[in-house]
């Protein structure tokens, strides 16, 4: 077969230490704000209402949602368990919101900006990510993500796993799915991509939720590429 003629990333967790990152602005957030928690454990618990959210926008439960204010609903779950007033006499809805763009602000894994700037001298690069639009901007302005598109769940309103969120982003790139590759270090991901004609990369990312991370430690499935970073990405894809 002839190489892909782009690259489709999925975003947190493959190209962001989402974990560390949401930490580090915890502590922040609660230095100000007089909040003492375990920062950590706290990202955990809001990255586990990720998939649950988007699952009630999937099956219908309720009308579609961007990723920015499913996480708002679930920040303030976790800060009422906490006990914190929010509203009157509280948290006010700037300091919430504040928080919430923590996600705008996550760190790339240290292989990454070299490894996207690599890549692109060759493919088309473009999120294929459940992260709305702004968000997915935002990060990369900061961060120096040599994105060419940003596309993915918002542009086509519906959340991975649904097939139109990749086929879409096909769609719009002009690109039929054999002529994508889905790089991801997640099987799940990488398997629904293929699914649907994508060739896939996984990249490993063993610390994507910290040393004691169970899942996606390897490659599952026979990917037509397995890379430990994305320099070893560009160097297995001879860029």
């Amino acid at each position: 077969m002839s190489e892909p003629v782009a690259l489709t990333f999925d975003v947190f967790g493959t190209v962001v230490d989402w974990r560390t990152s949401v930490a580090r602005e915890g502590r922040a957030f609660g230095k100000r704000h007089g909040i003492e928690t375990d920062w950590v454990r706290f990202a955990d618990e809001w990255r586990g209402l990720y998939q649950p959210s988007m699952s009630r926008v999937r099956d219908g439960e309720r009308p579609w949602a961007k990723l920015d204010d499913l996480h708002r609903e679930s920040l303030c779950e976790l800060l009422g368990r906490l006990g914190v007033v929010l509203g009157e006499g509280g948290l006010d809805d700037d300091a919430i919101d504040d928080f919430n763009r923590a996600w705008h602000r996550l760190d790339p894994w240290p292989d990454v900006v070299e490894g996207l700037t690599r890549l692109k001298r060759r493919y088309v690069l473009a999120t294929l990510s459940n992260g709305n639009v702004a968000l997915i901007v935002n990060m990369a302005k900061r961060a120096g993500l040599a994105w060419d598109a940003v596309l993915g769940a918002e542009v086509a309103r519906c959340y991975k796993p649904q097939p139109d969120a990749y086929l879409k982003t096909a769609e719009l790139l002009g690109l039929a799915p054999r002529e994508c590759m889905m790089v991801a270090a997640h099987n799940d991901d990488l398997r629904a991509a293929r699914a649907l004609g994508f060739r896939t990369a996984f990249v490993r990312r063993a610390l994507e939720y910290g040393p004691n991370q169970t899942g996606d430690l390897r490659a599952e499935d026979d990917f037509d590429v397995v890379a430990e970073s994305f320099i070893d990405l560009a160097d297995a894809l001879g860029v």
